[in-house]
C-alpha cells in the first residue's frame, strides 16, 4: 500500500463566484505583450502578409474611384474604353491576395499554436513534481489542447487582416473627406460610439474567456479521472453517479461559454448597426445634397463605396479585440504554467558524481525532515474549515522527523514499516522528486542537492509501487531508460523476469502493444515489465518500493532470484510490507511514523524493536 502520508491532499475546487468580479482565483491575465513572442517567432511570413495587405488595401481603394470615373462618363455619354477591364481586373486581383493570405494566416496560426504546445509541454514535463501534486492531469492537458488552440483566432480572425484594414480605413476615410466632409462628420459620429461601446466591452471578453477555458479545464479533467477509472467506477456500479458529476462540470463549462457568448453578441452587432445607420444617414442627407447640386450622383455613389469600406476594416477590428482578448485569456493559462520554475532551475550544480568517495556510503540520510508542500488552496480551504488539516499549527505536518541512516555500497537495505510511516517519501526524496525540509541525503558523500538531477537519477533505478505501463509496445516499456539497449537484451530481461511468455502471445513479439496504462497486461506483469526496465537500464543503485507486492508465490521466488543476479555489486533500497522479502537484508531499517525506531538485522530487530517483533509474528516469522 502507498503510504497514507505520502498522498498530499488534493486542492479544492474554487467556489463559483459573480461573473465579471474579479477574485484572486482567476489567475494572471496574459499581456498582448506576452503575445508578441509567439507571432514574432513568425515574422518572415508576416512581413508577407502585411505586404499582401497593403496590395489588397491599394486594390480595394482603387475601385470606387474607377467606378466614380464609369458612372461620369455613363452621364456624360463618353466610352467607358479600358475603364471597365481595369476595374475587373482590381477585384480579381484583390481577390486572389485575400485568399492567398488567407491560407498564410491560417498556416502561420497553426504554426503558433505548434510553438506554444512545444513550449507548453517542454515546462510541463520538468515542472517539480510537488506541481503535479497540486494540480490535476486533465486540466493541464486541457492547457495543452483547447487553451493552445485559442490562440490561433489572433491571427486567423482579424489580427494582421486588421493592417490592411488600417490602410483601407484611412484610404477610405481621406476619400471621403475630399468627396464631402459633411457627410465624413455624421459617419465618424457614428462609428466614434460604435467603437467606445467595443472598447468598454472587450475587459469582460477577456475575463469571460478566462473563465471559460478554466471550466473547460475542470471538465476534461473530470473525464480524464472518469475514463481511467472505468473499471473501477463499473465494478462499483457507480457509472451514473460518474455521469451526473461529469455533467455538473460539462454545465458549468456550458454556463461560462453562455457568459461569453452574451458579451460577444454585444459586440458582433455593433459594426453591423453602424454601418446601417451610418449607410441611412449618408443615403438621406446625401440625396438631400445631390438634390441641392453640392455634390454628383458619382459622388454620392463613390462615397457610399467608400463608407462600406470604412466600416468593413473596422467590423474586422472589433472581430480582432474579441478573439485577442480571448486568445489573452487562454494564453494567461499557459503562461501561468511556463513561468512556473522548472525543476532542473533549482539545481545548485555545484559538485559532479566524480567527487565521490568510495569509502562513503552509497546512500546516507543524516537528520532528515520533510513534510510535503502545500498549495495556497489547500491553506485557505483548511483555514475555512478548521478541520481536516494536513498541517500542524498553521504548518504542513511533518512525513519525516530527523531520519538518519545509512545504505552501505554493493549492500542489500530494507525499509519495513506501517502504512504512512513514511517509507515510500524516502525513496521519492531519494530520487530528488521532493527536497528534504531540513537534513542532508548523500550519493557517495555528496549532497544530492548539489548534483544536477540528471546526473542523480542516472545512477538510480527506481521501481514505484504501482509503477505504470506506458501506452505503446513492449520494447517502447524497456527502452524508456535504455534507449539504446539491443532486442536481445530486452528478451534476455524479459525472461529473467519471468515474462518470456508475453513475447509468445503475439507475433509481434516486443512490438506487441500493451494498451492504455498497461491494461492487456495483468498487475503482476506491469510490476515485472516495471522491474524489468529498471534492470535493463543497470544502474548502480536500484530502489525498489514494494516491487513484488502483486506477485505469487512462485513468481515472487522467480522475481527475487532476477534481482539477486542482477544485485550483485549493486545497491538496493527495498520497501516491503511482506517481510518474508526482506528479511535475508544486510540492514532493515524500521520506520514509524516517520521516525526511525530501529535497524539492525531480522534476527537482532526481533529481538530488541517491539514494532518489529510485531509484525514479524502477525506474518509468522517469529
Amino acid at each position: 500500500m502507498t503510504d497514507v502520508a505520502d498522498s498530499p491532499a488534493r486542492p479544492a475546487r474554487p467556489a463559483r463566484r459573480g461573473f465579471g468580479r474579479r477574485s484572486p482565483d482567476d489567475g494572471p491575465r496574459a499581456s498582448f505583450r506576452q503575445l508578441l513572442p509567439y507571432l514574432l517567432e513568425h515574422r518572415r511570413v508576416l512581413v508577407w502578409v502585411i505586404v499582401l495587405s497593403v496590395l489588397g488595401a491599394a486594390a480595394s481603394l482603387g475601385q470606387p474611384l474607377l467606378v466614380n470615373q464609369v458612372i461620369s462618363r455613363v452621364q456624360h455619354g463618353s466610352t467607358l474604353g479600358s475603364i471597365v477591364w481595369a476595374l475587373v481586373a482590381l477585384v480579381v486581383i484583390a481577390g486572389l491576395i485575400s485568399g492567398y493570405q488567407h491560407y498564410l494566416l491560417q498556416r502561420t496560426g497553426e504554426g503558433v499554436v505548434l510553438s506554444s504546445r512545444r513550449r507548453l509541454v517542454a515546462r510541463m514535463l520538468n515542472l517539480p513534481i510537488a506541481q503535479f501534486d497540486q494540480r490535476r492531469t486533465g486540466d493541464l492537458v486541457s492547457r495543452v489542447g483547447a487553451d493552445t488552440t485559442a490562440l490561433r483566432a489572433v491571427l486567423t480572425q482579424g489580427l494582421i487582416d486588421a493592417v490592411g484594414g488600417v490602410l483601407t480605413f484611412i484610404g477610405a476615410l481621406i476619400g471621403m473627406a475630399i468627396i464631402d466632409p459633411v457627410l465624413l462628420g455624421l459617419t465618424v459620429l457614428v462609428i466614434g460610439l460604435s467603437v467606445v461601446v467595443v472598447v468598454a466591452l472587450s475587459s469582460r471578453i477577456r475575463v469571460a474567456s478566462r473563465r471559460a477555458q478554466e471550466k473547460v479545464g475542470d471538465l476534461t479533467a473530470a473525464v480524464e479521472r472518469a475514463i481511467s477509472s472505468v473499471r473501477t467506477i463499473r465494478a462499483a456500479g457507480a457509472t451514473a453517479h460518474e455521469v451526473a458529476a461529469v455533467d455538473i462540470d460539462a454545465e458549468g463549462a456550458w454556463e461560462m461559454g453562455i457568459q461569453v457568448a452574451r458579451v460577444s453578441a454585444l459586440v458582433v452587432p455593433v459594426a453591423g448597426i453602424a454601418l446601417q445607420v451610418s449607410f441611412l444617414v449618408v443615403l438621406g442627407v446625401g440625396g438631400y445634397r445631390v438634390a441641392a447640386g453640392d455634390i454628383s450622383v458619382a459622388s454620392l455613389v463613390t462615397f457610399i463605396i467608400f463608407l462600406f469600406m470604412l466600416v468593413m476594416p473596422l467590423g474586422n477590428a472589433f472581430g480582432a479585440i474579441t478573439s485577442v482578448n480571448s486568445a489573452l485569456g487562454a494564453l494567461g493559462r499557459i503562461e501561468e504554467i511556463i513561468a512556473l520554475p522548472g525543476e532542473d532551475e533549482r539545481d545548485s550544480r555545484t559538485a559532479s558524481l566524480a567527487d565521490q568517495r568510495t569509502d562513503a556510503p552509497a546512500i546516507a540520510f543524516d537528520n532528515v525532515t520533510f513534510a510535503y508542500p502545500v498549495s495556497p488552496q489547500v491553506s485557505a480551504r483548511v483555514a475555512d474549515l478548521d478541520a481536516g488539516a494536513p498541517t500542524t499549527n498553521g504548518e504542513p505536518a511533518l512525513v519525516l522527523r530527523n531520519v538518519s541512516f545509512e545504505v552501505p555500497r554493493g549492500k542489500r537495505v530494507a525499509l519495513v514499516g506501517p502504512s504512512g510511516a513514511g517509507k515510500s517519501t524516502s525513496l521519492a526524496l531519494i530520487e530528488r522528486f521532493y527536497d528534504p525540509t531540513a537534513g542532508t541525503i548523500r550519493l557517495g558523500g555528496i549532497d544530492i542537492a548539489a548534483l544536477p538531477r540528471d546526473e542523480l537519477r542516472a545512477q538510480l533505478g527506481y521501481v514505484e509501487q504501482d509503477a505504470p505501463a506506458l501506452a505503446g509496445s513492449l520494447r517502447d516499456n524497456l527502452r524508456l531508460a535504455a534507449p539504446d539497449a539491443t532486442d536481445d537484451a530486452c528478451r534476455a530481461v524479459l525472461a529473467a523476469v519471468n515474462l518470456g511468455e508475453v513475447l509468445g502471445r503475439s507475433p509481434l513479439g516486443l512490438d506487441a502493444p500493451v494498451g492504455e496504462d498497461g491494461v492487456m497486461l495483468s498487475g503482476g506483469e506491469r510490476q515485472r515489465l516495471a522491474i524489468a526496465r529498471a534492470l535493463l537500464a543497470a544502474p548502480p543503485i536500484l530502489l525498489l518500493d514494494e516491487s513484488t507486492s502483486s506477485l505469487d508465490g512462485r513468481n515472487e521466488q522467480l522475481m527475487r532470484e532476477a534481482i539477486d543476479a542482477v544485485a550483485e555489486h549493486r545497491t538496493l533500497i527495498v520497501i516491503a510490507h511482506r517481510l518474508s522479502t526482506v528479511v535475508d537484508s544486510d540492514q532493515i531499517v524500521v520506520l514509524d511514523h516517520g521516525e526511525v525506531v530501529g535497524i539492525g538485522t531480522h534476527s537482532e530487530l526481533v529481538a530488541t524493536v517491539p514494532l518489529y517483533r510485531e509484525l514479524a509474528k502477525h506474518q509468522l516469522l517469529v
